[in-house]
């Protein structure tokens, strides 16, 4: 396994090894014992599966806030993704910028994004399914969301046209306007 570096260190790339024949491939995305002692020492309770049929369907930028704050593990089973996190950690150093990555059942790199940043995704192909691990069970009333294309964050979504968006990210706050439930010093 790999573990790479992004431009926010706290967030990495994950690139799991992948064992192929003429038959496929086989691969562990996830090894409690082995993330422990790369450094990555996470309780993941709840595991999410999502479909997006049409390319170009965007999803986030979401987060959860304390006391149901999540890191997130997630991978793309199949199709493709622009996997995309955002600090929103209050008095970091890297407050409102993002880091960016494919994710694709092709790769099978994962994202690891902790506690603290808003995540959200765009579909680079039909029927994508996206995987993922939360360290907290989902409780919507800690739910927020961050607008996709706030410009001060200034995200360079690779999309042909209009994004598929639901209502809530449609209507989505920018940054500035929300009051981040995130310190640089607790986020976890």
């Amino acid at each position: 396994m790999i573990i790479e570096p992004t431009a926010i260190p706290e967030v990495k790339r994950i690139i799991p090894q992948r064992f192929g024949d003429d038959r496929g491939f086989f691969a562990e995305t996830w090894h409690r014992a082995k993330f422990t002692d790369l450094g990555i020492d996470l309780d993941f309770v709840q595991d999410n599966h999502s479909l997006s049929a049409r390319v170009g369907t965007l999803r986030g930028l979401h987060f959860q806030a304390p006391p149901h704050a999540q890191a997130k593990l997630v991978r793309c089973g199949r199709g493709a993704i622009f996997d995309v996190s955002v600090d929103i950690r209050r008095g970091s150093p890297t407050y409102g910028q993002w880091v960016g990555a494919e994710l694709s059942a092709d790769n099978g790199h994962q994202m690891l994004i902790p506690a603290g940043f808003a995540h959200g995704f765009v579909t680079l192909l039909p029927d994508s399914e996206i995987i993922y691990k939360c360290s907290d069970y989902y409780a919507p009333e800690y739910e927020g969301v961050v607008q996709w294309n706030d410009p001060e964050i200034g995200i360079a979504w690779p999309l042909q046209g209009e994004p598929v968006l639901s209502e809530k990210d449609a209507k989505a706050p920018a940054l500035s306007d929300i009051a981040s439930p995130f310190t640089w010093e607790s986020a976890v």
